[in-house]
């Protein structure tokens, strides 16, 4: 674990902590190679060396995109897409329940050829 990464975290609202300290969790687990640094300001997760995942905070959400992402489709208020659709992300707000099972799934299948 990557000490920027844990600063950026413990820097964020509780309920934020308590949200990227879960996702932090799922990404180690679902990519055990993967690497984290604070890149661009933000948590991004590296698998061989690739971009396979960021976390981003602001003021009322935490947002955890995947990359690799094109063959994932959109579900409206679960996942949207940025770019050409290579990108996808999954806004969470607080109270909001995650379905970290569900981003493992997509995560796995976005990092399989990583």
């Amino acid at each position: 674990m990557n000490d920027d990464v844990t600063q950026y975290i413990n820097k964020t609202a509780p309920w934020q902590i308590g949200v990227c300290e879960k996702l932090r969790a799922m990404v180690h687990e679902t990519v055990p190679t993967v690497e984290e640094r604070l890149q661009y300001g933000k948590p991004h997760f590296l698998k061989n060396g690739h971009f396979a995942a960021v976390i981003a905070v602001s003021r009322n959400k935490v947002s955890f995109m995947v990359f690799n992402a094109t063959d994932i489709p959109v579900v409206k208020g679960f996942i949207r897409a940025l770019g050409q659709g290579e990108r996808k992300v999954v806004d969470i707000e607080e109270g909001r329940d995650v379905d970290y099972t569900r981003l493992a799934d997509i995560l796995e299948k976005t990092t399989i050829a990583l």
